[in-house]
């Protein structure tokens, strides 16, 4: 009969839902288990093969671990605020609150109908007040700490969604979501000072079970780098020009000075003659991003100040200039060029004419020798005073030394990371707490005063300002301090804020006075596997660290870091292109689950390849996934209810076994045993190869006794569980058992002596060719196999009636037979 899976799913969907048989006991922390995949952005009304490439095999690792007696917890919410809605607002009028929670609805369905094991009692959103009040809570504990700032600032401008984009939302000088080039724009935005954590974002690294690639992703955003700060004096002024390098060795080689165009000096020390010219190249590059700024590939340009800086270490003049290279947001946004020793320099100085001094020497190399391009490796310093003669590290340390001895400049340490910029100017988040009044400044909005709440009734047409400042309702408030008439911050948060905590929040995400259930965090985070795309390596990854460490400094959390082991699954492609529905290439899954049941997709999409590789997407094998399953199914269905009068030994002795019983029992064991470690190191696709080679093996079943073949199908049910959970479920229950697999979870022991074979398949020749693959007892003398071989139709056909002139045995591998005619 054929597999009914539409009745079978539907039946075992509601029993676990009635049973609650995946309801998480948070009192029982033995054996606890945290597992989550990177929650759903409700962007769309349907699951696309990509949700379900995430979900589906994550939550079948989940099963198996609740299989062997794990207390595991999965959840699983909405990350639910975000442009998508908007965008999809403003182009068809339906308000993004509603297309959400539609889309939330009918993807909970479809999550459902997928069978995964989410404890929904423990589902959440982010777009609902009784959420987003936290991450308003989240940001006044760090505004009180200092953390969360106000700037005027230059920004990533997307002219098309009208709202600025953090640096890591820009790709190719283009929005992430749109790929409308981006624009720079000064604003006043708000910020959360990552920059503090650098050191322990970047030392928590080493303690965490990440993939390698992502850990050194984070290291080189993060972007270490130490050396000094130097103090070059303007000339004939007080002021100072400070720059950090890491190659102090190159100092005497300076010729000029670079200051960000955006640099608060620039103003101070252009001399006038330079003034109109300096004012026109900034204006020319405003509408650069930093990516094209810094770009490798694009001309240098820049322009004198007509100021000039000292030199510390030598007294010497050198022209002050600014180009569109240095960047105010890195750094202290000058640069100390040394174009003998700095491609970049080397590029600008030979385009200007600027001198260009050799104090480096390569080693085998002359110090007369031309230089075509920068020497920028470590060799001996030279034309450097007194430092002349060292090598480079040595010079290094001693320059720092002189610097710090005369009050020129100090040992420091630099980061590449910027702080965490989170204002948006979209109307679809969460609002920021502040009060802007005009005689008390910044307000924070009172926390017995919180949620500030998102109105409803908002024109959130792009305008070039946020949406919320357009509604009066909203944005006139009462001054807290002093009652003067005052208007709140009109922006909203990014929201990774709300990604940044969110695993903390399924704990109990009905607790009304706090963020979290402090006493559960505390007891089952950090999350034991967190599965999730590689691309949030340096945006979710690294934010939800950083707010981690922020909880655990305020006395919320008493762990270092949100997420222990981390996986990333690869992406399914199509036609070599990523799915997307500009390009026509996505693939509905709802088309394969309406033909062949939630459990063959399932088990596809494992099965397609390794996990974390991802791979084109091709029906052509559903078939025989789908073969599988009925084949599996009809085996079940003709042993049912075969254990209400059989009983299984945990084991047996393998000596008192026939053959086929000793072929099943071996086989059985070996397959669990196998299933187990590929399913523990996330190798789907090679566990359920064991189990197709397992239910090959089944035909010889009818020649086994009943206690053989109640013992097998246990365990084949056991390791269907996971991978097909439906169907796992239902053959659990052909073999009489009253409830679920997950209700009495057996860990079968694997009897080890059956691992050892005792026979071993001989590779038969005649004359070098291969006639025939025997089976004989394994570590066999030849003696004992020739009685063997010779009794086999298939060699003799090859050796009657010839004369054997030699025998060549090679003990469980090969008997070679060479013949002649007589």
């Amino acid at each position: 009969m054929r597999y009914p899976f539409d009745i079978i799913e539907n039946k075992w969907q509601k029993f676990w839902e009635e049973n609650k048989v995946f309801k998480t006991d948070f009192n029982n922390i033995d054996k606890k288990l945290y597992t989550l995949v990177m929650f759903i952005y409700p962007s769309g009304a349907k699951l696309h093969i990509g949700h379900w490439y995430n979900y589906g095999p994550t939550d079948s690792w989940a099963r198996f671990k609740k299989l062997q007696g794990y207390n595991v917890f999965e959840p699983m919410g909405y990350d639910a605020f975000g442009l998508p809605a908007e965008n999809y607002a403003i182009k068809t009028g339906i308000h993004p609150f509603d297309s959400t929670m539609q889309n939330i609805n009918d993807i909970r369905q479809q999550l459902k109908r997928m069978g995964c094991m989410y404890d929904w009692d423990a589902e959440l959103m982010t777009c609902v007040p009784e959420y987003y009040k936290w991450n308003q809570w989240i940001f006044l504990q760090m505004y009180k700490k200092g953390l969360a700032y106000r700037k005027n600032a230059p920004v990533n401008w997307c002219p098309k969604d009208q709202t600025v984009l953090a640096n890591e939302q820009v790709h190719d000088g283009a929005c992430e979501r749109c790929g409308t080039p981006v624009i720079q724009k000064n604003l006043y935005q708000w910020f959360f000072k990552i920059t503090d954590y650098a050191e322990e974002l970047l030392q928590g690294l080493d303690k965490i079970n990440w993939p390698e690639k992502t850990k050194t992703m984070q290291r080189n955003w993060i972007g270490k780098s130490e050396g000094a700060e130097v103090i070059f004096k303007v000339d004939g002024s007080a002021d100072e020009i400070r720059v950090f390098t890491t190659r102090p060795d190159t100092l005497f080689g300076v010729t000029y000075v670079v200051l960000a165009p955006e640099h608060p000096l620039v103003d101070k020390i252009t001399n006038d003659k330079f003034r109109k010219v300096v004012e026109d190249y900034r204006d020319s590059i405003k509408s650069l991003t930093e990516i094209e700024r810094t770009s490798t590939v694009k001309e240098k340009t820049g322009v004198p100040t007509g100021a000039f800086a000292i030199n510390p270490v030598n007294g010497e003049k050198v022209p002050v200039w600014i180009a569109d290279y240095a960047l105010i947001t890195y750094g202290t946004g000058a640069v100390m060029a040394v174009p003998a020793h700095d491609e970049r320099d080397f590029e600008f100085a030979t385009k200007f004419n600027l001198p260009i001094r050799k104090v480096i020497l390569q080693d085998g190399t002359n110090e007369n020798d031309e230089l075509k391009s920068a020497f920028t490796e470590v060799g001996t310093m030279i034309n450097s005073g007194k430092f002349n003669g060292l090598r480079s590290d040595e010079g290094i340390q001693k320059v720092i030394e002189y610097l710090e001895q005369n009050g020129f400049g100090k040992r420091k340490i630099n980061y590449r990371l910027r702080d965490w910029l989170i204002s948006r100017q979209r109307y679809w988040g969460t609002p920021i707490p502040i009060i802007h009044c005009p005689k008390c400044g910044e307000v924070p909005v009172d926390e017995k005063d919180l949620p500030v709440e998102l109105p409803y009734d908002v024109d959130f047409q792009p305008g070039g300002e946020s949406p919320l400042a357009r509604n009066e309702k909203f944005i006139n408030v009462k001054c807290p301090r002093c009652d003067t008439d005052a208007k709140r911050d009109p922006d909203t948060m990014d929201t990774f804020v709300d990604s940044s905590w969110y695993y903390l929040r399924y704990l109990n995400p009905r607790v009304s006075d706090a963020p979290f259930d402090v006493q559960l965090a505390n007891k089952w985070t950090p999350v034991d596997m967190y599965v999730g795309g590689a691309e949030h390596a340096t945006m979710h990854l690294l934010y939800a660290r950083f707010v981690h460490k922020f909880l655990r400094d305020i006395g919320l959390v008493n762990s270092d870091e949100p997420f222990q082991t981390l996986v990333h699954q690869g992406t399914i492609t199509n036609q070599g292109a990523k799915m997307s529905k500009s390009k026509g290439n996505v693939v509905n899954p709802d088309d394969f689950t309406s033909k062949y049941g939630s459990d063959v997709f399932r088990m596809y999409l494992m099965f397609m390849g390794p996990y974390d590789q991802g791979g084109d997407w091709s029906d052509k094998g559903i078939s025989g996934v789908d073969r599988f399953v009925q084949r599996t199914y009809e085996l079940f269905n003709q042993h049912k209810d075969l254990n209400k009068s059989t009983a299984a030994k945990e084991k047996y002795d393998i000596a008192i076994l026939n053959d086929s019983e000793k072929k099943i029992y071996r086989k059985v064991n070996q397959t669990l045993k196998k299933f187990n470690e590929e399913i523990e190191n996330i190798r789907f696709n090679t566990a359920i190869a064991s189990l197709m080679e397992l239910l090959n093996e089944m035909k010889n079943l009818e020649s086994c006794n009943d206690e053989i073949k109640v013992y097998s199908l246990e365990r084949f049910a056991f390791m269907l569980a996971p991978v097909a959970p439906h169907l796992g479920e239902e053959c659990w229950q052909l073999l009489g058992k009253e409830n679920s697999i997950y209700q009495e979870p057996v860990l079968f022991d694997i009897d080890k002596d059956a691992l050892i074979e005792d026979t071993v398949n001989l590779a038969v020749q005649v004359n070098g060719k291969l006639r025939a693959t025997i089976e004989v007892p394994l570590n066999s003398e030849q003696e004992a196999v020739k009685p063997i071989i010779l009794a086999d139709e298939r060699v003799m056909k090859f050796v009657n009636g010839k004369q054997i002139v030699k025998e060549i045995f090679v003990k469980n591998k090969i008997y070679n037979i060479v013949v002649k005619e007589n």
